[in-house]
Formats: C-alpha cells, sequence, structure tokens
C-alpha cells in the first residue's frame, strides 16, 4: 500500500495512538476497532490494513498491531485470512447487547469521574467476581 492508499484508507483515517495514555498502544487501537465496529465505521467485509503497513503509519511497532489483530480474531472481530488480511465480522445480537451494557457502564464511570483505567480495573474485578 502506498502513502496515498493508506491516507484515504477508512482505517485508521486520522486517529492516532495515544503514547502518554496509561492504556498499552495496542489496546488502544483494538478498543478503536470495536468501537469503529460498533458504529458501523468499521463494516463487515472491511479489510484492515497489513500490520506492517498498519505499523508504520501509526508509528508504533509491529508487534503492537499483531497483538491488536489476534486479540480481536480471539473475541470474535475480526478473522485474518493469512495472506488475503484482516477483514471485520458480522457481529450479531449478543455483542450488540454487550456493546449496550458497555456503554452503559463507560457513561456511568465518566459521570463519577472515573478515569479509563480506573473503570477498566472496575470491568476487571467484576469479571474475575463472576
Amino acid at each position: 500500500m502506498t502513502a496515498i492508499e493508506a491516507s484515504t484508507s477508512p482505517f485508521p483515517g486520522a486517529w492516532r495512538p495515544n503514547p502518554g495514555s496509561s492504556v498499552p498502544l495496542f489496546d488502544q487501537l483494538r478498543l478503536t476497532i470495536i468501537e469503529r465496529a460498533d458504529n458501523g465505521t468499521l463494516a463487515p467485509g472491511t479489510k484492515l490494513p497489513a500490520v506492517r503497513s498498519l505499523a508504520g503509519e501509526l508509528g508504533v511497532a509491529p508487534h503492537t498491531v499483531a497483538r491488536a489483530y489476534k486479540e480481536l480474531e480471539a473475541a470474535g472481530v475480526v478473522v485474518t485470512r493469512g495472506r488475503n488480511g484482516t477483514v471485520m465480522c458480522a457481529r450479531d445480537e449478543a455483542w450488540s447487547s454487550l456493546s449496550a451494557a458497555a456503554a452503559g457502564f463507560a457513561g456511568a464511570a465518566k459521570a463519577q469521574g472515573a478515569s479509563f483505567a480506573e473503570a477498566v480495573q472496575l470491568l476487571a474485578a467484576a469479571y474475575d467476581r463472576e
């Protein structure tokens, strides 16, 4: 992919990771892709940039992108088809329900003044209790 193609691709567009954030870079990328899948910006069937190409565009190590893609694949958000690349999967009703619950939690956490990292810690603790 050329620099021109990369700049006009739907993802990542103008988004860039925040190196000053307490959220790891791979997680910022993973969460951004999930958010865009949820809001329809990354529709099912959309091909994501190759690992090395996206890493170069974002200024991160290829391992960062590979880890994000691997976790997204494990969660059923994307499917990797070898040389054919990584493609967004269709979302089902269960995922939509979880997404709505997550949005509610995120809104409540923000309203209470919790940082993203604090909200994630609370979610992780609740998940581990179950």
